[in-house]
């Protein structure tokens, strides 16, 4: 008969000691699978933390199980918090704690003030195709993103989840917003996308053989929403065929970049569409991200 273990007591506390970050190296190269070259190295790392960065770590004990990076940033003239770096480990990640290291990081910015001014919005970036992130982000904390960065680390790095270039979307996380408010407190629009998602030609569609389908641009761009849909396990595909990985990264970027340049932003994302087993779905909105966002008003790129 096999043994449950028993459900680990997490505690949530900032980082403090040359033993705290010595931990966080070791948890990198596990969780990324790095070498030396791109590990964040703990004299950097004893530096940020000294100079009033956000270090959060999540403990079973005095053992490090995930752990949250933020420095402060100037974005657009205004203060804010760029989330470098986020990872958990293996063990843990049914505990939800990317989402409890989230919050975590969310209450220290909140608290944070520079001669009277306080942040207000975090930024980080994510692999849109990793469908698990893009629901964390999106439905469950409410960020929105108006940026696709391709090979935004260079077109790849030592960690096996970076061989299929490194692009990502820059996404905005309005801390005190209604939106974001909503989203913690459990408000779900899942029903309300899936029913707009259903309405849809995908730019970018998940077809039968599991290839990705393009769609007509400029019919696309015509409409107020568009939808770009991405395999549901994209580590699955990469195993797999690295070649229809690198297909589905090539009609994503051109479909991101594409409808970002013609003014859309990325405003939703619905983890299966057309079934359990079936895509995710992103739902781009035209127009000012001000506008479906009124915290963000002064704030737009």
């Amino acid at each position: 008969m096999t043994e449950t273990r028993p459900t680990p007591v997490i505690t949530f506390r900032d980082l403090t000691s040359f033993e705290d970050l010595k931990q966080v190296e070791a948890v990198e190269r596990e969780v990324w699978g790095l070498a030396d070259i791109d590990v964040f190295p703990t004299t950097l790392a004893v530096a940020t933390m000294a100079a009033g960065c956000i270090w959060l770590g999540a403990f079973e004990g005095n053992k490090l199980a995930g752990f949250a990076f933020g420095l402060l940033a100037v974005e657009n003239d205004r203060l804010s918090i760029h989330s470098h770096m986020l990872a958990v480990r293996e063990p843990y990640r049914d505990l939800d704690l990317g989402y409890r290291l989230k919050l975590a990081q969310r209450e220290r910015a909140l608290a944070i003030r520079v001669q009277g001014i306080k942040p207000e919005e975090i930024t980080w970036t994510f692999d849109p195709l990793q469908s698990k992130n893009a629901h964390l982000n999106f439905a469950k904390l409410g960020v929105v993103s108006e940026s696709y960065r391709p090979d935004f680390y260079g077109p790849e790095t030592t960690s096996v989840l970076h061989r299929n270039s490194t692009d990502r979307l820059w996404v905005r996380w309005p801390l005190a917003s209604k939106r974001v408010r909503d989203r913690i407190q459990g408000h779900s629009k899942r029903a309300e996308l899936i029913d707009t998602l259903a309405r849809l030609q995908p730019l970018v569609r998940f077809n039968g053989d599991g290839r990705p389908a393009i769609t007509d641009l400029s019919a696309a761009l015509e409409r107020q929403r568009i939808a770009i849909e991405i395999p549901s396990d994209i580590g699955a595909v990469e195993s797999r065929d690295p070649e229809l990985a690198r297909e589905w990264r090539r009609a994503t970027r051109w479909a991101f970049t594409e409808s970002l340049k013609a003014g859309f932003f990325v405003a939703e994302f619905c983890r299966t569409v057309r079934g359990a087993q079936g895509p995710g779905a992103y739902l781009l909105e035209k127009g000012a991200i001000g506008e479906y966002v009124p915290e963000l008003q002064f704030q737009s790129t």
